[in-house]
């Protein structure tokens, strides 16, 4: 490249920081870094999380003079709200477009008091474009894997949809559920540290109580969870109570089966003292057996714990369909027996593609990498 006339090479400008990418912590650092004082990163974190202000010079609190700074060194990346369906039952998915073009889905499910005011709003919130563990019976699994999402990716989905909720049902979300597109665990540095920005009174203040992540049994982060002290809950997506059958359906039982995932459940109750929740999507004929009720008991013993039986939201082109009432209630009943505390989880959003296992992007998506073997 020949030198300009000012006789310096052509050099591209650095990179502006993208804020929503950092940590807290990052992000106070990047501003200590820049001579500004540690409640400049307080003021940007909360322009950012609690009032959704991507725009610098919306910051009103900020002097022109850093407005300008910002504006020069930085970015609020966010993500696009491209699409909304609303179900019958007033659940409402969410598809938002990434800065990179991909798409993910999350969703908005609202539980009524008699009165038909809501009295429960969770937001079902994805972690992964697509996931690579590939359940048999989960669309997001068919997808493979293409990436992670970052905090803030995480975080925005959370933020407009709360925004939503307000205009719908006038209260904000009151629960999370890190059940949506992606194993949240194999994503654990960006999920645990979204849950901190979602906590933070400074963001949406939510209880670390109401928040609860889960995982198809990945061992080595639930310990993680445990050694670290994650305040917020923790759910299995169990789905089979036996490794004959859990290998059938979700290909990391192969590697980390029953046994090895006993001993990170009983290790995360002995450092935590937190109970767990164990979602049981219920097949029918195929893992909805009185047998099977029971070896589900015996799994519901390892560490205090509850049970979440899951009716199943029939996915095009999977072979196991939602098991009959008849059957649930029999199955209900062996559990009773076994004195499990146990409940039932209507299928939500049915007519939207919008229940548990249902989430995907089908159109024109690419396909990521996957353990399953087909």
């Amino acid at each position: 490249m020949q030198p300009n006339s000012a006789g310096n090479d052509d050099i591209l400008p650095a990179p502006k920081t993208n804020l929503k990418s950092l940590s807290r912590a990052e992000l106070s650092a990047f501003c200590t870094e820049r001579g500004l004082k540690r409640f400049r990163a307080d003021q940007l974190f909360q322009w950012m999380y609690q009032k959704d202000v991507s725009d610098f010079g919306e910051m009103t609190n900020l002097s022109k003079d850093l407005r300008a700074e910002l504006s020069e060194l930085a970015v609020v990346g966010t993500i696009e709200a491209a699409s909304q369906q609303r179900s019958a039952d007033g659940t409402i998915k969410f598809l938002f477009r990434l800065a990179d073009g991909h798409k993910v889905e999350a969703v908005l499910i609202p539980d009524f008091d008699e009165d038909g005011s809501a009295k429960r709003l969770t937001v079902c919130v994805s972690s992964q474009v697509g996931c690579v563990f590939g359940c048999s019976f989960c669309a997001t699994g068919k997808m493979g894997l293409l990436r992670n999402l970052s905090p803030g990716e995480i975080v925005d989905q959370v933020v407009k949809i709360n925004t939503v909720s307000e205009g719908a049902y006038g209260k904000g979300i009151t629960n999370i559920v890190y059940m949506g597109m992606g194993e949240p665990l194999h994503n654990y540095s960006a999920v645990t540290e979204s849950a901190a920005i979602i906590c933070d009174e400074k963001s949406l203040g939510l209880s670390p109580k109401r928040i609860t992540v889960s995982t198809v049994g990945l061992t080595k982060q639930i310990t993680r969870l445990a050694d670290e002290g994650q305040p917020f809950r923790l759910a299995i997506s169990l789905h089979a109570a036996s490794d004959e059958k859990r290998d059938k359906i979700m290909p990391i039982n192969s590697s980390l089966n029953l046994s090895a995932l006993k001993e990170a459940v009983q290790y995360y109750h002995q450092k935590t003292e937190m109970p767990v929740t164990y979602e049981y999507l219920l097949f029918d004929q195929f893992n909805d057996t009185a047998e099977d009720a029971r070896r589900l008991a015996r799994i519901s013993k390892w560490a205090p714990s509850k049970v979440n039986i899951i009716m199943y939201n029939n996915v095009a082109g999977v072979e196991l369909q939602r098991a009959r009432e008849g059957r649930l209630d029999a199955f209900m009943r062996a559990l009773r027996d076994q004195h499990v505390r146990a409940t039932v989880r209507r299928s939500r959003g049915d007519d939207i593609d919008a229940g548990c296992g249902q989430l995907a992007i089908r159109e024109g998506a690419p396909k990521g990498k996957t353990i399953r073997k087909d």
